[in-house]
């Protein structure tokens, strides 16, 4: 069952959904134990021991589960880590740009466990709305009270399911609508129907005062015999619920498009060449991640 179905209250931080954060936070604690990472997220290996199990067995080299093999061995040749570190670096750098040009308020759509709230270095006054099912948000809450960090700006939880009416949730937790704001969309919109996305782009944009920013990872879909083959081969290996079966082979329009259509000024930036750009190019005999990262394409945008 996918994150669009009717699965809201069957699953946990280890299940479905929950699984995807723990699975980034798993690529990115792997990144931190290479001689050079791209980026250090000191959090990702805390979250991934404290869901215990295959999560905690990868932090030690030990992939026992089915995630842990196909982040360490299976699908995209085991690039899926540095497919990450540089994703995770290209955000940071818009969050870094966008409070140099004086944004305070920003939100994170579909947060999982992402830690920016506490590792990066924020401007006074700055707002962080963190939005996410309440059983992930509620993961964090507690990992991180147990170790007695405190955010670096005023973190602010939005628990509220992205199929319900998140603007009216996220103006009732505080949000400014008259001020600019950033926003990201990171690993969200694969599991998201065409119709959501859209959805989801008017909700932004709806709440975007002018000098407003956007930032998301896109994919084009593939051919839809070929999608349907991916669900199948995880059905048979009995990996249902680790990629293929809880995404969507669906887009509304590409991100620059849509919101360049509305008065942003977008930049798409082809995953392949930033990839390329950080020091991580795709292996030129990798036969899985070569199509995925050329389909990608990281977009941001301002609102004029």
């Amino acid at each position: 069952m996918r994150p669009g179905d009717d699965e809201r209250d069957t699953w946990d931080i280890t299940t479905s959904v929950g699984s995807t954060a723990l699975f980034v936070a798993a690529a990115r604690a792997l990144e931190a134990q290479r001689p050079e990472p791209l980026v250090l997220d000191p959090y990702a290996e805390i979250f991934c021991r404290a869901a215990g199990g295959e999560w905690s067995d990868m932090m030690d080299g030990r992939a026992s589960g089915s995630h842990g093999r196909q982040l360490l061995e299976g699908d995209f040749g085991g690039y899926f880590v540095s497919f990450q570190a540089s994703r995770t670096k290209y955000f940071d750098a818009y969050f870094a740009d966008a409070t140099a040009a004086g944004v305070r308020q920003i939100v994170v759509l579909a947060a999982g466990l992402d830690s920016r709230a506490y590792r990066l270095p924020w401007p006074d006054g700055t707002v962080i709305f963190e939005l996410d099912q309440p059983k992930v948000l509620a993961f964090k809450r507690d990992v991180i009270a147990q170790l007695g960090d405190s955010p670096r700006a005023d973190r602010r939880e939005v628990a509220v399911d992205l199929r319900d009416d998140w603007p009216r949730a996220l103006v009732d937790a505080g949000f400014d609508p008259s001020v600019p704001t950033a926003w990201i969309a990171e690993g969200l919109l694969i599991y998201l129907p065409a119709a959501a996305q859209d959805q989801l782009f008017a909700g932004i944009d709806g709440l975007s005062a002018p000098g407003s920013r956007v930032a998301v990872e896109e994919g084009r879909p593939m051919p839809q015999h070929v999608f349907e083959a991916r669900q199948q081969e995880e059905r048979d290996a009995g990996q249902e619920g680790t990629f293929f079966t809880l995404v969507y082979n669906e887009q509304i329009a590409p991100a620059d498009e849509w919101f360049g259509a509305r008065g942003w000024h977008a930049t798409p930036t082809p995953l392949a060449r930033y990839l390329t750009s950080v020091g991580r190019p795709i292996p030129a005999d990798d036969p899985d991640a070569g199509p995925m990262a050329e389909s990608n394409s990281l977009v941001s945008a301002v609102k004029g």
